[in-house]
């Protein structure tokens, strides 16, 4: 019932989304307006931060962002249980190659258009600010979104909102 009503909703909202973008898109006088989109993890930083499951049976471990990722389908599909309070914190935090770039275009263009989307909770944004911040990179914590989830449905759909918002020329790296 309520399920499949909120379905149908998102479903409504989605279509009327991609609406507005298509007469946007057609419109020949929208002025350029730029944005940059940055991952978080293994984009701007590297970190010792682990997810923490549990097995159907019990067995308790751990996995890397990256080893989640790849397979974190697989592992709802079988029960797996997943904690993440580890990713609220940024743990043994080092810099990864694109922060300079993203400092340069910051130093260009300001921080007002430039966010962060990582799969990350969204409680992770604190942690993040302060470690970019303490790097160099101040980005307002409202450009900071923690989508808790990595599929690449859900930053295809975050990336739309911002289409839909005006964005027409985009810098994107994960």
């Amino acid at each position: 019932g309520n399920y499949k009503q909120q379905e149908k909703k998102n479903n409504l909202e989605n279509l009327e989304k991609y609406n507005k973008l298509i007469q946007f898109s057609r419109s020949t006088n929208n002025p350029t307006k730029g944005i940059t989109i940055l991952d978080f993890d293994d984009t701007l930083a590297t970190s010792s931060s682990l997810i923490r499951f549990t097995r159907p049976d019990g067995i308790k471990g751990t996995l890397t962002p990256e080893q989640y990722a790849s397979t974190y389908e697989d592992l709802i599909g079988l029960d797996y249980k997943f904690d993440f309070s580890e990713f609220n914190k940024v743990v043994d935090g080092k810099p990864a190659p694109l922060l300079n770039k993203a400092k340069k275009l910051a130093g260009k263009f300001g921080t007002d258009n430039m966010f962060i989307l990582t799969a990350r909770p969204q409680e992770s944004a604190v942690a993040i600010q302060k470690f970019l911040k303490e790097n160099g990179l101040n980005i307002p914590l409202e450009n900071i979104t923690g989508l808790g989830n990595s599929t690449s449905e859900a930053k295809a759909l975050w990336v739309l909102d911002k289409a839909a918002e005006g964005y027409n020329d985009f810098y994107f790296a994960d």
